[in-house]
């Protein structure tokens, strides 16, 4: 059945799509603000690389090859830049010790097996470090129920364990369960939110995780990586409460860091997609110093 074209209803339906997109424009400006409206620019520089999964062969927004991430860390190699840790970003604003002069950090988000399986042997083959972030619930059912598929699989417990006796990666909280899109934003708090709910939420769900993590693995994380990047200043005093000493966002935009331990709250990352060559990755993010 045909409709006449009602131009009152039209309009309405266009300012509600034009409130819609202003609000998420407000909400996602508001969000950089939150860690940087007085981001330092006098520190010492530092790219940091979001990565996700390592596949065999497919790749994707959120995905390279082997070979890809082979590519990559011969890049940094052969242009003189090291990776370092949160441990070292920590002792560094902390006044302890220097960073190298080209630093570079390499997260992972999710926590996929071939973190693993894939990743740790290049990160060994090329002496670099990186940062994992684990999501509990994918941890506590998906990879319990199937286990080590280089293609799909999430790091089981053992997994995780075994990145974290290698020395060579941290094992960072991405929250237990609110790796969703289903009922908010990631974690962040929701239009009209209580703030004492939600921060009874997060400290709920981000203890869960922590407790999760002493029982297997005998460690609770001090690093945060924020799902989907979405943050907001309610977030800050429960991470700090839970001892987190420093987070992550999926703002791409380069960052400084001081003597100042507050410059770890908010680290912005480029997430590697796959379908653009090393040169071009990191032609962008390594150009960022201002």
């Amino acid at each position: 059945m045909y409709r006449c074209y009602n131009p009152k209803r039209f309009l309405r339906l266009l300012l509600v799509d034009v409130v819609a997109i202003a609000f998420l424009m407000v909400f996602l400006q508001l969000g950089k603000l939150v860690f940087s409206a007085d981001a330092p620019k006098d520190g010492v520089f530092l790219p940091v690389v979001m990565y996700h999964s390592v596949t065999p062969e497919t790749v994707s927004e959120y995905q390279v090859s082997a070979e890809m991430f082979r590519r990559d860390l011969q890049y940094l190699s052969e242009n003189g830049y090291e990776t370092v840790s949160a441990a070292q970003l920590v002792d560094y604003t902390n006044g302890k010790g220097e960073l190298p002069a080209k630093p570079i950090m390499l997260t992972f988000d999710d926590g996929f097996y071939n973190n693993l399986s894939i990743a740790l042997p290049l990160l060994e083959e090329f002496d670099m470090c990186a940062v994992v972030s684990v999501v509990g619930k994918y941890t506590d059912v998906n990879a319990a129920n199937d286990p080590h598929s280089d293609v799909y699989s999430y790091l089981t417990w053992e997994d995780i364990r075994m990145l974290q006796e290698s020395g060579r990666v941290e094992i960072g909280s991405h929250t237990y369960d609110l790796h969703s899109m289903e009922d908010r934003a990631g974690c962040s708090i929701m239009f009209g939110e209580n703030t004492e709910s939600y921060t009874a939420l997060l400290t709920n769900d981000l203890q869960r995780l922590q407790n999760r993590m002493a029982e297997e693995t005998g460690m609770q994380p001090t690093v945060f990586a924020y799902p989907y990047g979405y943050i907001c200043k309610e977030s800050i005093p429960v991470l700090k409460k839970l001892g987190f000493v420093c987070s992550f966002t999926c703002y791409e935009r380069p960052n400084y860091i001081t003597r100042n331990p507050s410059c770890l709250f908010g680290i912005d990352r480029y997430n590697r997609s796959g379908n653009i060559t090393t040169e071009e990755f990191f032609k962008k993010l390594l150009e960022q110093k201002q």
